[in-house]
């Protein structure tokens, strides 16, 4: 150990690659690329690598994971939900709660508060001099991420919960390893696996800006390193995406035969983004949004009919679908009455239709939520999903997590470009805010819409039949139709008298309106000429015939 070194910087490794990284991995700090030590100063280079997702073989890839914390040459340390050690002593627990006093009374700096830490001794020690200082250094970097991250900063109440997580963590499973750390030859080695909470990513920030390699995990392709502002992480996704098992504890004895390997492999292929082929429910947990295509009143009907992977310009890839959809008006009634009812049944009848034709279909929330909407903000000024999926408020729970993921990435796009023109004196703050809360109070029969959306294949419907009988479209209605429109659902809104009903309320860009010979006053809706028990005495013939 060198007592002059004095300082000391990080640089993560870029030149890393799946077929690279476990040896660098294994490289002392000198052989690895960037290391230098001049004028007190040492520079030294990291690996940071997230696997995503699990290969094909997953016996294999959970035996891997076994040798990677049981065989010694890794030198890797297992990090996870699970195996964290939660005790604290209670005077360290006391310190914190004086620290935290303090802040109160005082609003201190993220580096006034640091320097309280390490007076009541809650800072790790190093004997070597540039680690030591980095110590402070990576405590006062995790801090200010907090600051910018959580509304209220140092104020946050959740502040005490991530401190205690940080400090009892870093004592339980940091401390052992520094005495043995060396920047000029090794430092520590950790791998996460799995599931994580929110003191889990502050906890890798620090060690990531201590200096330490840090190789994560996750079955199921959840980054641990989202919102960290972690520059230079090596990203590997693998093929399939499965719940967590618990780290293996010993090695599986199963083994994939070749014919087994080699059929996933073909399946995998054929499945994989942008292969134009995707099997039932592929694309769950994927964000969708819509590209809103523009066409004519023709048009409308063929595309309507289309499933979505073989509409223009649907495109998957990086988790993201992009879905083009249809949001349009028909004003008025073709002068040919027989074609105008036939093309609107052809839309009704269509699998996953909802058909309105009463009005207001949405109840519209009188909820005070302006401290949720603020508190779900991130340090962009943008919802954080994360946070919505998390509050208490959220009634979404129920539904398969990459819905509500895809719901609340809907919420945040329609609330940072509201498409919903404001009242008067209305801040656009307020408008975001009603976009929010209205989003919040979806009508069951919606929801269950959204549920039976599989993205690549056949595009929900909602049909809105509005002749001015059956009640008002209303502000909260215009809300949900721009929710379902980022969604990517298929909007069409039929007005035979040719009034205004959504461009009281949305701007005209985002639809196309498409107006018809006539405009018919108190029309009332036809239904179609095959009735309900025909139709369902012919579906049963059918059932019958195919022996169902």
């Amino acid at each position: 150990m060198n007592p002059s070194l004095n300082q000391l910087n990080i640089r993560p490794l870029r030149s890393l690659s799946y077929e690279n990284w476990l040896g660098m991995l294994q490289k002392p700090l000198p052989e690895r690329p960037d290391f230098s030590i001049e004028k007190g100063t040492i520079e030294i280079s990291q690996v940071i690598a997230e696997f995503l997702g699990v290969p094909i073989d997953t016996d294999e890839y959970y035996n891997q994971l076994f040798d990677y914390i049981a065989e010694k040459q890794w030198k890797l340390h297992l990090l996870s939900a699970d195996t964290l050690d939660k005790s604290i002593e209670n005077a360290l627990f006391q310190s914190i709660q004086r620290v935290l006093n303090i802040n109160q009374e005082q609003n201190l700096s993220v580096n006034r508060f640091t320097a309280f830490l390490e007076g009541e001794k809650l800072l790790l020690k190093s004997p070597v001099p540039a680690l030591h200082r980095k110590l402070r250094e990576a405590m006062i970097a995790t801090l200010e991420l907090y600051s910018s991250q959580e509304n209220g900063g140092l104020k946050n109440q959740e502040l005490r919960r991530i401190l205690v997580d940080l400090i009892k963590w870093s004592i339980n499973h940091l401390q052992p390893l520094l005495d043995i750390a060396d920047p000029e030859r090794e430092m520590p080695k950790f791998l996460w696996y799995g599931d994580f909470k929110r003191s889990h990513q502050y906890f890798l920030f620090y060690l990531i800006n201590l200096g330490c390699d840090i190789v994560i995990f996750h079955p199921e392709g959840k980054d641990i390193l989202a919102g960290m502002v972690v520059d230079g992480a090596f990203v590997h996704q693998y093929p399939k995406l499965l719940p967590p098992e618990s780290f293996p504890k010993e090695k599986r004895s199963r083994k994939t035969t070749v014919a087994y390997r080699a059929s996933k492999e073909i399946e995998t292929i054929l499945n994989q983004e942008g292969s134009g082929l995707y099997k039932p429910w592929q694309l769950r947990d994927y964000t969708p949004s819509s590209i809103t295509l523009k066409t004519t009143y023709d048009e409308l009907f063929i595309i309507s009919k289309e499933i979505a992977m073989i509409r223009p310009d649907f495109a998957v890839g990086n988790g993201q679908v992009k879905i083009p959809s249809v949001f349009a008006k028909i004003q008025g009634v073709s002068r040919n009455r027989k074609e105008y009812w036939e093309r609107l049944h052809s839309l009704d009848e269509q699998e996953e239709s909802l058909l309105v034709r009463q009005l207001p279909f949405t109840i519209p929330s009188n909820s005070d939520f302006r401290f949720h909407y603020r508190n779900a903000l991130g340090k962009d000024g943008l919802i954080n999903p994360d946070k919505v999926l998390s509050a208490h408020y959220w009634p979404y729970s129920f539904l398969p997590s990459g819905l509500q993921k895809g719901i609340a990435n809907a919420v945040r796009a329609i609330c940072d470009k509201p498409g919903l023109k404001p009242l008067p004196m209305e801040t656009m703050e307020e408008v975001k805010i009603y976009l929010f809360t209205q989003a919040i109070f979806m009508p069951k029969k919606v929801i269950q819409l959204l549920e039976k959306f599989d993205y690549s294949q056949q595009v929900p419907k909602l049909i809105i039949f509005n002749n001015e009988k059956t009640g008002m479209l209303t502000r909260s209605d215009a809300a949900l139709l721009l929710l379902l429109n980022q969604f990517g659902i298929d909007l069409i809104v039929y007005n035979p008298t040719g009034h205004n009903d959504i461009e009281n309320y949305l701007h005209e860009q985002l639809f196309d309106i498409h107006w018809l010979e006539d405009v018919v006053f108190d029309l009332e809706y036809k239904e179609p000429s095959v009735s309900i028990f025909k139709k369902g005495l012919f579906q049963g013939i059918l059932k019958n015939l195919r022996g169902d």
